[in-house]
């Protein structure tokens, strides 16, 4: 670490819990943030400017008038641009150290998996199931760290889910794919801008606890938002001994 980097990211050596060593892990991570909408604006920004070596943005959408409502990573000026063009560009301003990788899809199957299988956090941002399921399992297969958020009206949640740890559950053995879950969205059902701020910034210090090694994450924990209320509730979410991803019997 050059004399720029350690006054740059010195607010962060001066805890002991990350000091100089943490920091070193920090910079040498590689980040997937799937999704940069509400919830991976500001997660990609806080993982930029915690100094994440490289940080990859995958999304296949572009900027759009309604999104700047709560998509803060984008501007009015870069409407009509891939999500992902315009991300980069943000991130690039915030820390130029940071590497940003730009993939402008939908991550699906065989580069779902090479992505995730080189990451060393994963941070699902996206809004619907089929891609919350489809991380899950390359997770699992791969045994990396997934940090899942999602956030809707004024009601938030957040949850970490590492098969690193034997005990650990998955995404599945929470929702399983084969329930029938109500898919609501944004675009019909609206969402209140400063919650996605606050649960994409709760991914991103999950993210970063898991990189340096310090703390309790999230896993095995269900944090729920009321953003009306402002208050947080907590579920234990134990690992299902029968889940079709993580279970004994699991393909």
């Amino acid at each position: 670490m050059n004399d720029k980097q350690l006054l740059r990211y010195s607010r962060h050596i001066l805890l002991p819990q990350i000091d100089v060593a943490g920091q070193t892990a920090i910079l040498a991570a590689r980040v997937l943030v799937i999704g940069a909408g509400g919830l991976g604006s500001p997660a990609a920004m806080y993982l930029a400017s915690a100094g994440v070596g490289t940080l990859v943005l995958a999304d296949g959408d572009t900027v759009d008038l309604t999104n700047l409502q709560r998509q803060i990573l984008h501007r009015t000026e870069t409407i009509g641009l891939s999500k992902v063009a315009s991300g980069t560009h943000t991130l690039g301003e915030i820390n130029p150290e940071c590497e940003v990788i730009g993939i402008y899809e939908r991550l699906e199957d065989a580069r779902l998996e090479a992505e995730i299988s080189t990451a060393d956090v994963v941070l699902d941002c996206s809004d619907n199931f089929a891609t919350r399921h489809a991380v899950n399992r390359a997770c699992v297969k791969y045994r990396k760290p997934l940090v899942s958020g999602a956030a809707i009206r004024f009601d938030g949640q957040i949850s970490v889910f590492d098969s690193r740890h034997a005990d650990a559950p998955c995404y599945e053995c929470l929702f399983p794919e084969a329930e029938s879950v109500e898919e609501v969205r944004c675009a019909t059902m609206g969402v209140f801008a400063p919650l996605v701020g606050i649960v994409g910034a709760c991914q991103a210090a999950e993210a970063l606890k898991i990189i340096v090694g310090c703390g309790t994450t999230l896993t095995g924990r269900l944090l729920l938002l009321d953003g009306l209320a402002m208050s947080w509730r907590e579920i234990a979410v134990p690992r299902d001994a029968h889940c079709a991803v993580c279970g004994a019997n699991a393909k």
